[in-house]
């Protein structure tokens, strides 16, 4: 079997507060894109042990020892979710430490696959605590998370169309949040966002990512980039996603994403640049 981990994408972040447990609570618009991994598993067939690779363009930062998908796994099996041990195999096309979700995707992609059974709170809050918060995201294709605890279906699918652009800078998630200094204050969507894609465009357009400026004052040349694809025609907008560091942004249609495509790649030759969708 050959499943899809797809990677995700915070079309808006806004970080609220600090918790006592040392996480933020956040707010974020976001969804799924067809940038995928590629997950190969089958049982192992008298074996008493997972045996997990990685290939492909961005699998040398996997850490072969300690990774979400030996972690997704083990508690599986430590709460008899499965009862099983298998050969998995992870083709990485998803940029490592971009923002891009990629390693809990492949551990919610797995997950989603091998249980069969509701999903029990207890032990969800045992998986969230080990892989990652951003875990229940990939539930949905495109989704509001609430809150670090909370998250819901958007009650309306649009399609959307993307530039990605990957320099190769590794952004460490807990660095960049332990340099947030302000806090956004907490607001609900409203009905009136999503009563035409123009509407929820123009959402996004006035909104943002707080951990930009963050991002944006440690590698600079991050705001050059986010700069040209702005200038581009067609874009609505340009940001990172996540903690970054890669850079997306949202076209208008295919044409355009196609053409600013053929015009950075000219410009960053060394650089991942790629064109995406919602799925």
């Amino acid at each position: 079997m050959v499943l899809k981990s797809y990677a995700k994408l915070n079309l808006t972040l806004n970080v609220n507060k600090k918790l006592k447990s040392g996480l933020h609570n956040i707010q974020s618009i976001y969804c799924l894109i067809n940038l995928y991994d590629e997950i190969s598993i089958k049982k192992n067939r008298n074996r008493l042990s997972d045996q997990v690779s990685f290939t492909g363009p961005f699998s040398k930062d996997i850490k072969k020892s300690n990774n979400s998908v030996k972690k997704v796994l083990n508690l599986m099996r430590k709460n008899k979710i499965i009862h099983d041990y298998y050969s998995v195999k992870v083709n990485k096309k998803i940029p490592v430490y971009a923002g891009f979700g990629g390693g809990t995707s492949n551990a919610a992609t797995l997950f989603k696959y091998l249980s069969k059974k509701k999903l029990n709170k207890k032990i969800l809050s045992e998986i969230i605590k080990n892989i990652g918060s951003d875990f229940r995201l990939f539930f949905y294709n495109q989704g509001y998370q609430s809150s670090i605890r909370k998250e819901s279906k958007l009650n309306k699918k649009y399609k959307l169309h993307f530039l990605l652009i990957f320099q190769n800078i590794k952004c460490s998630t807990k660095e960049i949040y332990s340099k947030v200094k302000k806090y956004t204050k907490k607001n609900i969507l409203t009905p009136e966002i999503f009563e035409s894609k123009n509407k929820f465009i123009d959402h996004l357009i006035k909104s943002n990512n707080d951990l930009q400026s963050i991002v944006e004052k440690k590698h600079t040349n991050i705001s050059r980039i986010l700069l040209k694809i702005r200038e581009a025609k067609g874009c609505y907008l340009s940001r990172i996603t996540g903690s970054g560091s890669a850079c997306y942004g949202l076209f208008v249609n295919e044409k355009c994403s196609k053409a600013a495509l053929k015009k950075l790649r000219k410009e960053y030759p060394k650089f991942s640049i790629s064109i995406a969708k919602t799925i």
